[in-house]
Order: C-alpha cells, then sequence, then structure tokens
C-alpha cells in the first residue's frame, strides 16, 4: 500500500460545543462551514465516520445512549437539512449508525457501511465473556486503580509508558503523527473510567439484534464481517445471513482482524472507497 500514489488530502481539526461537551471533528476534504458555504460550494454529500450545539445538555452524553443522541445532535446542528449522508460505524459505532437510522428517519442517509458490526451478544461472545465481569462488576476497582496509580504519575512517565506499547505493537508511525498531548490523554484517569463505564453500558445493552430496523434499511445497509472476530463470531455472520439472505452481507476473506486500525487501517480505508464508488455510481 506504501507504494501506491498518495494524494494530499485537507484535514482540518477543530472543536464543537455539541450537546453539552465539547466535540472532537476531522473534516478531511475542501469541507469548511456547511451552512455557511456559498450553495455553488457546498458539498451535496457527507461522509459521517462513527468510531466517537443542541442546546440542551444531553443526560449521560458518555453512556451508550448519550453517545447516540451525540451523534444525532451533531447531524442535526452541523449539517443542512439537504446534505445526504453516508454512515460509516465500526464495532460499537454500527450500532449507534443503526440506532441513527431509526431514532432519526429525517435525516437523509442514503447508504451506510457497518465494518466488524458489533450490533447483537455482546457479552456472549469470545471477547465480551472476558471483558463482561472486568467493566460490570470490577468496574470500580478499575477506577480506584487508575486514581492512585495514573494520577500522581508525571506526564513524562506517561509518556514514556505509552511510547513504550505503541513500539511493542509496531506503531511507531503513529507515534509521530500523534502530538504528545494527545498520547498523554490516553491514560488520563478521565478517559479511561468513561471508556470502562460506556464499555459495561454495551455489554449490558447491546444483546438483541434489531431486524426490524435491518429489515426497514436493507437496501441501504453494507455489513462487513471477519472470520477471527473475538467479538463478532462466524456464528453471528452465519445467523445474519440466514435471517436476511438478500441483505448486502460480506465477509472478509483477507483475514484482517477486528482492530483493523492498528495495522490495516490503509487496506480498509481503498476498500469503503471502493465501495462508495460502486455505490455512489448507481445513485
Amino acid at each position: 500500500m506504501d507504494s501506491e500514489i498518495k494524494e494530499d488530502i485537507p484535514v482540518h481539526e477543530e472543536f464543537v460545543l455539541c450537546g453539552g461537551v465539547e466535540t472532537q471533528i476531522l473534516k478531511c476534504g475542501p469541507w469548511t462551514d456547511l451552512f455557511n458555504e456559498q450553495s455553488d460550494n457546498r458539498s451535496k454529500l457527507l461522509i459521517f465516520i462513527i468510531p466517537d450545539p443542541n442546546t440542551q445538555e444531553i443526560k449521560d452524553v458518555y453512556g451508550l445512549n448519550g453517545q447516540i443522541e451525540h451523534k444525532i445532535a451533531f447531524l442535526r446542528t452541523y449539517v443542512p437539512k439537504e446534505v445526504k449522508l453516508i454512515l460509516i460505524g465500526h464495532s460499537i459505532g454500527s450500532y449507534i449508525a443503526l440506532q441513527i437510522l431509526k431514532r432519526a428517519p429525517e435525516l437523509p442517509v442514503i447508504h451506510t457501511f457497518l465494518l466488524f458490526p458489533t450490533i447483537e451478544r455482546m457479552s456472549e461472545s469470545p471477547n465480551g465473556r472476558i471483558a463482561t465481569p472486568l467493566l460490570c462488576w470490577f468496574r470500580y476497582v478499575l477506577y480506584a486503580a487508575n486514581y492512585l496509580i495514573l494520577k500522581p504519575c508525571p506526564e513524562k512517565i506517561k509518556l514514556l509508558l505509552i511510547k513504550m506499547a505503541f513500539q511493542v505493537m509496531n506503531l511507531k508511525n503513529e507515534i509521530s503523527s500523534m502530538k504528545e498531548i494527545s498520547l498523554t490523554y490516553l491514560l488520563h484517569p478521565f478517559c479511561l473510567a468513561n471508556a470502562a463505564y460506556l464499555g459495561g453500558q454495551e455489554m449490558m445493552q447491546v444483546v438483541k439484534r434489531d431486524d426490524e430496523i435491518i429489515k426497514e434499511h436493507l437496501s441501504k445497509l453494507t455489513f462487513y464481517y471477519s472470520q477471527t472476530d473475538p467479538w463478532c463470531p462466524m456464528k453471528y455472520y452465519e445467523d445474519i445471513k440466514k435471517a436476511f439472505p438478500e441483505g448486502d452481507i460480506r465477509l472478509c476473506e483477507k483475514k484482517i482482524p477486528h482492530s483493523f486500525v492498528i495495522h490495516f487501517s490503509q487496506e480498509v480505508a481503498c476498500l469503503v472507497a471502493e465501495w462508495l464508488n460502486n455505490n455512489l455510481s448507481k445513485m
């Protein structure tokens, strides 16, 4: 992939207030402000990637329901109604994408791509059986350990630990592309506590597959499962294929793991870009 021609695509980062919390937005391409852009220059299509203002604060914004409402609030507030949407969700982002379709039917979503989708039986999956007791029963022990160990830990030590972990995982490029302050946030007790809180809710709430919403929007859904996914085992793929034989439900043949963003981000990006081109050419 590194030998392929790379285009210079402008990437702009900003923070906006949405649902009562500061929200990081990464804008790829020429998009700046969809409301203030001249109509001739305004994009007609927005690709909204879910991985993670409405003037009213969202209750429990760091919980699963709050995260769904937060994404809906962003789309309703910052995207003009006439701009068509393509949703791309990975893992729990796939569940959030389906909930957006269910709770905000007025949004002009023309297609949704669900990558390695954790949309059912999370606590029953191989990883879920390990994560559930940790996140639901021993979460407060993790909170205490985080605050006792990490809170007094100097920023330089945190940064060293993160860099060592990234090097072990062969993520040297990711280290160079991130600011030091962003790296240290990875071990911030507040961030870890919120992640554990959200993870616990996922284990308890993502249980039954929402066949009703899938059936309603099946023609504009693309599912992509892995052959070796400890969050979405092959049985989940086989079950949904039986339930919706006419659906666009694909199985990865390249043995790309669930956490593809670590080593296979380029491969998956090219794959989704190809699907996008094929879908847009038919519209």
